[in-house]
């Protein structure tokens, strides 16, 4: 699988944004997907995930409550709304893929990685 993130851009605080991940491959339902964000100088870190099916998600603590994450398998695609932003929030995004089929915020269980998708949000 092959994927792309697009959908990022420039946002005062408070507003939303929503990131997309589209996927090449006939096996898309196989894997979990992963957004991860990083900014200079940091580890990138876990935002969210979701399972094959879209049966389980997982959020790290500080979006829980203002984003949300989904997929359609038919088109390929994941999606993670992101509302309510923070200047804490600034960061790439990367969307990647993990063969565990339940969502999973662990960076070792991705093996496929997207290019990021610039978020920033101004104060």
């Amino acid at each position: 699988v092959q994927l792309q993130a697009f959908g990022g851009g420039l946002v005062q605080a408070g507003g939303s944004l929503r990131l997309s991940c589209a996927a090449s491959g006939r096996t898309f339902n196989t894997y979990s997907i992963g957004w991860f964000r990083q900014v200079p100088g940091k580890e990138r870190e876990f935002v969210a995930a979701i399972g094959w099916d879209g049966g389980t998600t997982d959020f790290r603590d500080s979006v829980k409550g203002r984003f949300t994450i989904s997929r359609d398998n038919a088109k390929n695609m994941v999606y993670l709304q992101m509302k309510r932003l923070k200047p804490e929030d600034t960061a790439l995004y990367y969307c990647a893929a993990s063969r565990w089929l339940a969502a999973t915020g662990r960076l070792q269980n991705y093996h496929t990685w997207g290019q990021g998708t610039q978020v920033t949000v101004s104060s």
